[in-house]
């Protein structure tokens, strides 16, 4: 998810640590975005490669300046999302959640109009997009111990905007079709823009290693598997 708001923290940090690879990311109309994507099971909780891409995902969204990514975002097909976004307070949350659910809205939810753009629809953006004000998602860490995160805001906004991309949908598919041809056309005019700018972002990010630190006896970051 992009975040329109101004921003307070910096993205770019200090070099402590070799960047993980920042990746393609996929854009609207790739069959991967259009459908569900596969649930994470117990091959992936603990594995190397789910920490590697947690990281890579992380770097990937710094770069493209956004405060959500989805895994199909860079084109894997794995129930996950990683987040880094301020709250309506400017409490900044950052985390991951694989097999994300949204508990279900009562009737009678408050509503927020909030304007509302998407890393696969890139220089596009809709003015007001209608959400519920509140959102209690559901799901488990790397490791596969449950988590559960509670939202209000443009953080709940961007947390049902995330588990939406892992059930195929996109936020365009929530508008009206004016309103999405005015989004297409606007991608279309700048997406060249939006990906030299993301080029040269990669150029910049420095990295600290993940957002996310697992204890040093973790085995999920450990390069030599004998180790």
């Amino acid at each position: 998810m992009s975040d329109p708001r101004e921003r307070s923290d910096s993205r770019e940090r200090p070099d402590l640590r070799d960047r993980p690879p920042v990746l393609r990311i996929t854009e609207i109309g790739e069959p991967i975005l259009h459908g569900p994507c596969r649930p994470a099971g117990e091959q992936d909780y603990g594995s190397e490669e789910l920490a590697q891409l947690i990281d890579s995902m992380f770097a990937t969204m710094y770069v493209a300046d956004g405060c959500g990514l989805a895994a199909n975002q860079v084109d894997v097909d794995l129930r996950l999302f990683v987040y880094d976004c301020r709250d309506d307070d400017g409490v900044r949350h950052i985390g991951h959640l694989l097999n994300p659910v949204v508990e279900p809205q009562t009737a009678g939810r408050p509503l927020i109009e909030e304007p509302e753009g998407c890393l696969s629809v890139p220089g596009a953006g809709t003015p007001a997009l209608a959400r519920p004000a509140r959102a209690v998602v559901r799901g488990y860490d790397r490791h596969g111990h449950p988590r559960t995160v509670e939202a209000t805001g443009y953080f709940a906004r961007c947390l049902q905007h995330e588990t939406d991309h892992l059930d195929g949908q996109l936020y365009v598919d929530r508008l009206a079709r004016r309103e999405r041809k005015d989004v297409l056309r606007q991608t279309a005019d700048r997406r060249e823009e939006v990906f030299a700018r993301r080029a040269a972002a990669t150029g910049r990010l420095d990295w600290t290693g993940p957002a996310e630190e697992c204890a040093a006896s973790c085995r999920c970051r450990r390069l030599d598997p004998t180790a």
